[in-house]
């Protein structure tokens, strides 16, 4: 039985796939031919999933005229429908990703990358565990400048950030009653709200999951939800790495570990070989993050948010409960030992960063690689590593790196420096206003 037959009020469905920037493409379709698309899929180019920020084809892309710009398959993904409860009229989305008509997976999709990295740690017998902090802005973007909205309570605008506040999310306490209840409908496992350092910044928390493609899914949804609200009360809702100059920028950390068949934390301090595994991952997160520093970072803005002392590491290291390192292991008990990587932006799409991460990750234990000494005291005081510092470093280290082929299919790397080349040579040539204009609501 169809979702549907549950929800006779949905009259329309879309159906959505993730570019390579994480944007959502796809068709809305009549509730009445809905079955055949569960069923059968849908059909449209291939080179959709390659489209630029500005939803343009990629000039040079063999997807395109090379190919006569093949259709795929579009196929649904195991989440099945969920809810838009930020539309006028009851609807929903079916996620889908993509295949040749052969039924091979498009290698060009950011979900069967994620997916391809999965299989590799369940060929060990693994399987990761993983959590996301997604931190927005929400933002009145009706004049010139973007501001901090009104609180719809008391009408004032706050003169500065207020970490931590329950005054600065009681100001918005409608906004999020109606967070909280779109993820429950859209399975979306919304734990911890809080306010963050910038003005008008909050971070959600989503839950950890033991399935790194529902914990992507619940990132992409969770920003397509949160972008629709905001709209919905007048605001607009921001993951840009870095809308304000004088603010801390957006970050998406995310915190893994891994389990065994039997859901056994291999990362466990009273477990034998836990500690090497653990180092072995540290030491691949820290081997792969600047060569994969184009999935971290992947827009001209993104290195607006790369500045040391603000809040978004930017040298290579990592260190035990300690925010100034780009990799960090969190307190709490032994037994739940885990990994933060810390080095993404806000604006990341949530299947290449995830596939980034773990892949790195399982570099590391693959090759049993040992990461240096944690740092301890501020990492941006101290001579270490850095990460790429502008947009053509990150597409040159990406383009030139022996590591980045260990975690992604040549196809979608070639896709990404095509599309990353295409979006600099035309980002460059936009006034400021312009390219706040471009990411705002758009990453």
């Amino acid at each position: 039985m169809s979702w549907l037959d549950d929800h006779p009020d949905v009259k329309h469905v879309r159906c959505g796939v993730a570019d390579l920037n994480g944007q959502a493409r796809g068709k809305r379709v009549p509730r009445r031919f809905a079955q055949k698309m569960e069923t059968e899929g849908t059909r449209f180019p291939l080179s959709v999933l390659n489209l630029d920020i500005w939803g343009e084809d990629i000039d040079d892309s063999p997807l395109v005229l090379e190919s006569g710009d093949a259709d795929g398959v579009l196929k649904p993904t195991e989440r099945g429908y969920v809810p838009m409860p930020w539309l006028s009229s009851p609807a929903a989305i079916l996620p889908v990703w993509a295949y040749h008509d052969d039924g091979t997976p498009f290698t060009g999709d950011p979900r069967h990358a994620l997916a391809a990295v999965i299989a590799r740690y369940a060929e060990r017998g693994m399987t990761p565990v993983v959590a996301t902090e997604m931190e927005f802005y929400l933002v009145d973007d009706s004049g010139r400048e973007i501001r901090q909205p009104k609180s719809p309570k008391s009408g004032k605008r706050r003169a500065g950030a207020e970490i931590l506040s329950l005054r600065a999310l009681d100001a918005f306490d409608q906004f999020f009653n109606e967070l909280y209840d779109a993820c429950d409908a859209m399975g979306i496992p919304a734990e911890a709200a809080i306010s963050e350092g910038g003005i008008g910044q909050f971070e959600v928390n989503l839950e950890h999951v033991p399935d790194a493609l529902r914990a992507a899914d619940d990132a992409w949804l969770f920003k397509m939800l949160v972008r629709g609200l905001a709209r919905n009360h007048g605001m607009a809702a921001s993951f840009m790495a870095k809308p304000y100059t004088d603010y801390a920028g957006n970050g998406l950390h995310t915190h893994f570990s891994i389990v065994d068949k039997d859901g056994q934390n291999l990362f466990a301090d009273d477990r034998p070989g836990g500690k090497a595994l653990l180092e072995n991952a540290i030491a691949g997160c820290l081997a792969g993050v600047r060569d994969l520093g184009l999935v971290f970072a992947p827009h001209g803005n993104s290195y607006e948010r790369l500045v040391p002392g603000n809040h978004a590491p930017t040298s290579i290291c990592w260190a035990f409960d300690n925010r100034t390192a780009l990799v960090r292991v969190p307190g709490g008990s032994p037994n739940a030992r885990r990994i933060e990587h810390r080095a993404a932006g806000g604006d990341v799409n949530p299947y290449l960063f995830l596939a980034a991460t773990l892949g790195s990750a399982l570099v590391g234990i693959e090759d049993q690689l040992t990461p240096p000494a944690p740092v301890s005291g501020n990492a941006y005081a101290q001579d270490l590593p850095q990460v790429a510092k502008t947009w053509n470093e990150a597409i040159d280290a990406f383009e030139a790196s022996a590591f980045v082929p260990r975690v992604f299919d040549a196809q979608l790397i070639d896709n990404l420096l095509r599309t990353k080349r295409q979006e600099m040579r035309h980002f460059d040539q936009l006034s400021a206003e312009e390219q706040l204009d471009l990411y705002l609501d758009t990453v």
